[in-house]
């Protein structure tokens, strides 16, 4: 394994580990207050929070194992319906539906890491919420994603961007943006590419082709 893949690994763990420290946190403090609190209907909320805070770092994980490590096994190929099921779970919530229009049917792992690190980032983009729109085909020996993010509020980091499109500085790839850097470099080793198009004001469209 080389140092660059060393470090891209660490900055994935980092990244997994910052997004867990909420949900944990929020556990960990639910319990303190547990433990001090006697009126039923507090205690009863409190419960909630846990379920709910238990909940949100349990689909992070499965999400992040699919998405960062080698959920699936070492085939060469992912069930998309294993994908469909923790990106729902990472983004689907009251204010952010997810529309999925992938066929059945195996698709190569490489592919799959790319749509569920795209969803990630159209995910943190959608500040306010919105909808989400995820699609992939295979034909003629590749394989197109596409991820499309609209809502009121569109942000994607320029730094995000400019990893996307290979255009950062090695130096400057960071925690952040490690997801947009893993999708570049997954894209270019399957002799592919990675296009941007649209944010802020108009709707996010991120696409990928590999081949197969």
């Amino acid at each position: 394994m080389s140092d660059d893949q060393v470090d891209l690994a660490a900055l994935l763990c980092s990244r997994l580990c910052h997004d867990l420290l909420s949900p944990v946190g929020a556990m960990n403090n639910g319990l303190e207050l547990l433990a001090d609190e006697t009126d039923p209907a507090m205690r009863a909320r409190c419960i909630d929070l846990l379920n709910e805070s238990a909940a949100a770092a349990a689909n992070k994980l499965k999400f992040f194992r699919l998405a960062f490590g080698a959920a699936g096994g070492f085939g060469p190929t992912v069930d998309p319906t294993d994908a469909r099921a923790v990106a729902q779970g990472l983004v689907e919530d009251a204010r952010t539906k997810l529309v999925w229009d992938v066929p059945e049917g195996p698709l190569p792992k490489a592919a799959v890491k790319i749509l569920l690190n795209m969803v990630l980032i159209a995910r943190e983009a959608l500040v306010r919420g919105g909808t989400l729109a995820v699609g992939a085909e295979s034909r003629d020996g590749e394989t197109e994603i596409v991820v499309r993010a609209e809502g009121p509020k569109l942000v994607l980091d320029a730094q995000v961007r400019a990893a996307l499109e290979g255009g950062l500085d090695p130096a400057q790839i960071d925690s952040r943006t490690a997801a947009a850097h893993m999708v570049q470099t997954l894209a270019q080793r399957g002799g592919g590419m990675v296009q941007i198009a649209g944010g802020s004001n108009e709707p996010l469209l991120m696409g990928a082709l590999i081949k197969s």
